[in-house]
């Protein structure tokens, strides 16, 4: 109970401003409170763990709260959304609410509120959503008896692709694998993300670095090269078991495109060189493979020839499978990295 009124005393401190009204808050008279509500218990509960958005869309991170056995009517309650740093650091303000009155903070002034759609629903909206937006958010309910609390995981919906070095297999260190990412218009991707990616489907036999420094691969399909097949599908990790072998691939992640994909019609094949210098004559520069992978998922890009992409490889997408264009799945074809001087076609990239 200390700790309750302690931590009310601070949140009290947090929504207090100018354009706020003032707060008489109930615990003024504990003997009223305890008649009341003695003998009822605050629940504070998460329907869904962990929200996938749009980046640039409004999402909601769902929080309600309750009391058992139900009393006859709801106290009144502060609500506080903080973002977690981490086990050492502490967490950031989102914002403070009781009744009509709230405050938002940093970064996300102007851009969140509570939705408040039914009594006892404590869900956080956020609008306009930003990669530095992911991640874990608190919380947390206080009525001045006590206190209750849950997590929620906000994940941007995307694509999950597996990326390795032009080198061959297994050539990435963690940092490498990072740059990797970034390189193509992506970023290396979370345990989470690609937990999403295979339910969608995903099923890679090689494995890849992942944000948190641990190594996986999804698999849909078990098979003897790829665990065995008495194994059930799943996301496979990497133990201790594989501690000195500190080389890999990676997982990538993009979830824009910020501009146009397409497949550029030349009069014959080109080298990569040429094929450079073909979408730079067009306005346009040699797209990346976290670009090409935004516009198969996004915009349902699907060309059955192969062409070069910035990083020397040369790949095509297909939304549409059919005759002569790879495996009956959807997905980008990978013909490799080809020698520069091979010839094929190019896909080029212009930003809007």
């Amino acid at each position: 109970m200390f700790c309750s009124v302690l931590l009310l005393a601070t949140l009290s401190r947090c929504i207090s401003g100018d354009h706020l009204n003032p707060n008489n808050f109930f615990y003024k008279d504990r003997e009223e409170y305890n008649d009341q509500f003695n003998g009822t218990k605050l629940r504070v509960f998460a329907p869904q763990p962990t929200v996938f958005a749009i980046n640039g869309s409004a999402t909601i991170l769902p929080c309600k709260f309750w009391y058992e056995p139900e009393p006859s009517s709801l106290p009144e309650v502060w609500i506080r959304w903080t973002y977690v740093l981490g086990r050492w650091a502490e967490d950031t303000d989102v914002m403070v609410a009781t009744g009509s009155s709230f405050r938002d903070f940093g970064s996300y002034s102007g851009r969140v509120k509570l939705r408040q759609d039914f009594p006892g629903d404590a869900a956080l909206v956020i609008s306009g959503l930003q990669p530095s937006d992911i991640g874990r958010y608190h919380c947390e309910v206080v009525d001045g008896q006590e206190d209750g609390s849950v997590t929620v995981k906000l994940e941007l919906h995307g694509v999950v692709f597996p990326y390795q070095h032009p080198a061959g297999r297994y050539k990435l260190g963690f940092v490498g694998a990072q740059q990797a990412c970034e390189s193509q218009a992506a970023v290396l991707a979370t345990p989470a993300q690609l937990l999403q990616e295979w339910k969608e489907g995903l099923n890679w036999c090689k494995a890849g670095w992942v944000t948190d420094g641990t190594v996986r691969y999804p698999i849909t399909k078990p098979r003897d090269e790829c665990g065995g097949e008495c194994l059930d599908p799943g996301v496979r990790l990497y133990r201790k078991l594989y501690e000195n072998r500190d080389e890999f691939d990676s997982f990538c992640f993009t979830d824009t495109l910020g501009g146009t994909v397409y497949y550029l019609t030349p009069a014959s094949d080109m080298t990569l060189a040429e094929a450079q210098q073909a979408c730079q004559n067009d306005g346009a520069q040699i797209a990346k493979v976290g670009q090409l992978y935004a516009a198969w998922k996004f915009n349902g890009l699907n060309y059955c020839n192969g062409g070069w992409l910035d990083d020397g490889s040369v790949r095509y997408p297909i939304t549409k499978p059919h005759d002569n264009c790879g495996p009956p799945e959807p997905g980008v074809r990978y013909l490799g990295f080809p020698p520069p001087q091979a010839k094929y076609g190019v896909f080029c990239f212009k930003a809007t």
